[in-house]
């Protein structure tokens, strides 16, 4: 409602009851007239007939219009509150998700530091053997090759090692790329395994090595290495 409107009705309202209790006055004044209560009375209902009706309906209205502001006043806080309520309900939702975000977050970070872990426990395993666990040979068959890998590699990554060595090479540990990579795991430029030993042209043992190596150093593991692999077909 406008200041202009309020301000009508206030002033109306005050208009009616200044005369409601200008004829109050009248009516009190006339008990000491002689006729007693009975024309008070009287006159009383007669002077409050004589009030304009147009006063009497602005009266009425002014207190509709207070009932109506009141309403609005307790709805408005009502609904403030209700909002106050939801607002804080989603504050608590959100800080209880985003604590779990973190405690997921936090639970991922150390099983990847442990797989990496124990990557590198695999690999420093493996260095401390021999550069062949078979006794060096002229040549080796796909089984001797892959009896070999189980044991450098561990039987927890050996298949993603598997795979990559599959699409790189065949097991072939004499695969010549005309890029210049060479060996099982196309370690380019191939002279790079001789880190691991200086028979990396001929020992499948140390092109393993050095593959499982490079696996866990670039990427975590061969199991990582693996995922890398299936979305650039490399790595």
């Amino acid at each position: 409602m406008s200041p202009i409107s309020v301000r009508g009705f206030a002033v109306a309202s005050a208009t009616a009851v200044t005369a409601v209790g200008a004829v109050t006055g009248v009516a009190s004044s006339s008990t000491g007239q002689p006729g007693g209560d009975g024309e008070a009375t009287a006159g009383d209902a007669m002077l409050l007939a004589d009030i304009p009706a147009g006063q009497q309906v602005q009266v009425q209205s002014a207190s509709l219009t207070q009932q109506a502001d009141a309403q609005a006043i307790a709805a408005d806080a009502s609904a403030k509150k209700v909002a106050e309520e939801s607002a804080r309900k989603q504050a608590a939702a959100d800080a209880v998700a985003r604590q779990k975000a973190r405690q997921k977050a936090e639970e991922e970070g150390e099983k990847e530091a442990k797989e990496r872990k124990a990557a590198k426990e695999t690999a420093s395993r493996s260095a401390t053997r021999g550069t062949s666990i078979l006794p060096v040979q002229s040549s080796y068959s796909v089984a001797q090759i892959q009896a070999m890998a189980r044991q450098i590699v561990g039987a927890g990554q050996f298949q993603c090692f598997s795979n990559i060595v599959d699409h790189e090479s065949t097991w072939n540990y004499q695969a010549m790329n005309p890029s210049g990579a060479y060996g099982l795991v196309q370690a380019y430029p191939a002279s790079k395994m001789s880190s691991v030993g200086a028979d990396w042209r001929t020992n499948p043992a140390t092109q393993i090595k050095w593959g499982l190596n490079y696996m866990n150093q670039t990427y975590g593991s061969p199991c990582q290495a693996w995922s890398f692999w299936q979305v650039h077909h490399a790595y």
